[in-house]
């Protein structure tokens, strides 16, 4: 947590959707590496995520650590709740991620894998494309996503020790959780 606190740097995430439309967030950049950049991000409002049976619940006050490479096809957020508990990750199938100074981009290719604390994992979205999965985006959405299914659970194991590393989750943590939230609306 020390490393987060001496570095607090705002960063803007700029999700580009398939239809052109763009959604951004202000986030803390926690790590920032060759071609991947970690940033957090306090959830303000709580939202559901539904997939087949599956259904979980964010709460307003958990946060985000979110992983972005230039060199894969694929972000990650990583979920967990003020007292550190894993409540879900969740995978975006992307293109062109661009990292730079104040700014992280991505352009949504619509399909998001979807991972529960238990390991299930569920694909959303398929019923937003604009054609068959196969052929969407030329196959380039299904060859991601067979990678992503074949190597979510070692990339999850290793953000689950990382992340675990970031808070301690202790009070000193809720103290720098408040003073982050003044920070970002500065």
């Amino acid at each position: 947590m020390k490393e987060i606190t001496q570095h607090r740097k705002k960063i803007t995430e700029r999700k580009i959707r398939y239809d052109g439309s763009i959604e951004e967030h202000c986030c803390i950049q926690l790590k920032r590496k060759d071609n991947t950049i970690v940033v957090f991000h306090e959830i303000r409002q709580s939202f559901t995520i539904t997939g087949n049976q599956n259904q979980i619940t964010i709460p307003k006050g958990s946060y985000t650590t979110a992983y972005y490479w230039r060199n894969k096809p694929f972000n990650l957020y990583f979920w967990r709740d003020v007292k550190g508990n894993f409540l879900g990750a969740y995978f975006n199938i992307v293109r062109n991620t661009m990292i730079k100074n104040n700014l992280v981009s991505f352009e949504d290719l619509i399909i998001d894998v979807f991972v529960l604390p238990s390991g299930e994992y569920v694909v959303l979205d398929e019923d937003e494309l604009p054609s068959e999965l196969p052929q969407f985006e030329n196959g380039f959405v299904q060859r991601s996503l067979n990678n992503l299914v074949v190597s979510k659970n070692l990339l999850l194991e290793q953000v689950i020790a990382e992340t675990d590393t970031i808070f301690s989750h202790n009070a000193h943590y809720y103290r720098w959780q408040s003073s982050l939230s003044t920070f970002l609306t500065e």
